[in-house]
């Protein structure tokens, strides 16, 4: 699809910066190269899903992939053993003074329904634009630009990015892409923030036959948590979302509880509100404890808390731009519901630097992720169609951040009137204060 690109004229719409078209065209001829190569990998990695925190093949499968085209990879960075990285810097790049982009690649998969989020084209397509990119500002010596591709497990049920982030992952780093399959293709969708909470109730066991009265049921009380937690909805925004499930509910049916304990995740689409679904939470909790005469301990976060996803417009456009070149139609944000969302750890780094997580269509229409016909079409040949499709699109933002000096300008000052940069730490630490 090279022809695509100049049929398309990147400068039809207004040259962002003198060379454009030459850089996306070597962007994505590189991309279209490797296709075979992706395919491979995707299915390869599809075939062999790991969870999170275990993805030693996966890890193994990538940092070979790289090294035998030339580039050195350090496994095990930031802290995650599974994670890895490998970079590449024109001559004259100065950190400090000259940009680094990072392209971000997830590759644990789900237990027991394996790359049924997709995590494999996730990988495969993050190679290929880290690859792709290399290629076309090879060409381009005058471009003082670095490169980062970060392998970065753990993201199912986990926030595998967060424990990276505070392991130095983003240091030095000006902005961030990545991609995720799914089954629309949207330039900036919406992402809730989630926290996760694990309450223990303790009362006091008793023969629930002969001495019930001497007991203090925890059974209860996580009953009526979870009643509680059920009617709380009704006042909850349309976009928030509260799941639990009794994850000890007691031994035998002849003993009266003495511990109990529910998991919950608690999600919204902004911070704020994220921080007041919380403490409604507590209160639900403190009062079933209250109600049956129990304590209850509660444990927020066993894994950091994932934020809601801070979508850079600037660069989200140019996103949409390059899929236009590839004959994808980006819907821009809005068209699909905000009410269709889920959680992930690129929140965490959207909050840091300027970023994208752009949505492109594997599946039909209304085939939902986490779920057994999405893992089939993982491995189909629309996976790789995807795969080829977001190399060459993250690419070709890659390089258009780091030659077109408006446009880093643009994400940047965008991500400014965001807010700037914050961290979860001091987002809680901010919340603990104005409680």
């Amino acid at each position: 699809m090279a022809e695509a690109t100049a049929a398309a004229g990147v400068d039809e719409q207004g040259p962002d910066y003198l060379g454009q078209r030459e850089l996306w065209a070597a962007a994505e001829s590189r991309a279209e190269a490797l296709t075979t190569d992706l395919s491979d990998l995707l299915l390869d990695l599809h075939a062999h899903p790991e969870t999170a925190f275990e993805e030693h093949r996966s890890q193994e499968r990538l940092a070979t992939f790289l090294y035998d085209r030339g580039f050195p990879v350090e496994r095990g960075v930031h802290d995650v053993g599974t994670a890895f990285r490998t970079e590449w810097a024109s001559k004259d790049h100065r950190p400090g003074v000259h940009p680094t982009i990072a392209v971000l690649a997830e590759y644990d998969a789900l237990p027991n329904i394996g790359h049924a989020c997709g995590h494999n084209i996730i990988a495969a397509a993050g190679v290929g634009a880290f690859l792709a990119a290399v290629d076309a500002l090879t060409a381009r010596p005058d471009l003082p630009v670095r490169v980062v591709l970060i392998g970065t497990p753990a993201e199912e049920g986990h926030t595998g990015k967060e424990y990276m982030i505070r392991g130095g992952m983003l240091d030095g780093v000006d902005a961030a892409v990545m991609m995720h399959p799914f089954s629309f293709d949207i330039s900036s969708h919406v992402w809730n923030g989630r926290r996760t909470l694990t309450a223990t109730f303790d009362g006091i066991a008793a023969h629930a036959s002969s001495q019930p009265f001497m007991g203090r049921n925890a059974l209860d009380a996580a009953t009526l948590a979870y009643q509680g937690l059920g009617l709380l909805r009704q006042q909850m925004p349309p976009s928030d979302r509260l799941h639990a499930v009794v994850s000890d509910g007691g031994a035998r049916p002849s003993i009266i509880p003495k511990t109990a304990q529910l998991e919950i995740y608690a999600r919204s689409l902004l911070v704020d509100s994220l921080v007041d679904l919380s403490s409604r939470i507590d209160d639900i909790l403190d009062g079933a404890a209250l109600m049956a005469g129990v304590t209850v301990t509660k444990e927020w976060d066993p894994h950091p808390m994932s934020l809601p996803i801070r979508n850079n417009r600037a660069m989200a456009d140019r996103w949409a731009r390059t899929q236009r070149a590839r004959g994808r139609v980006s819907l821009p944000a809005g068209v699909v519901p905000e009410t269709l969302a889920a959680s992930t750890d690129f929140g965490n780094v959207s909050f840091l630097v300027p970023g994208i997580h752009p949505m492109v269509k594997v599946a039909p229409e209304g085939v939902a992720l986490h779920t057994d016909e999405f893992a089939r079409w993982s491995a189909s040949p629309q996976a790789t169609e995807a795969a080829v499709d977001s190399a060459a699109g993250l690419a070709q933002v890659v390089v258009d951040l780091a030659a077109d000096p408006a446009l880093l300008a643009a994400a940047q000052e965008e991500f400014r009137q965001a807010g700037g940069a914050q961290s979860v730490t001091d987002i809680l630490e901010g919340a603990r204060r104005d409680a």
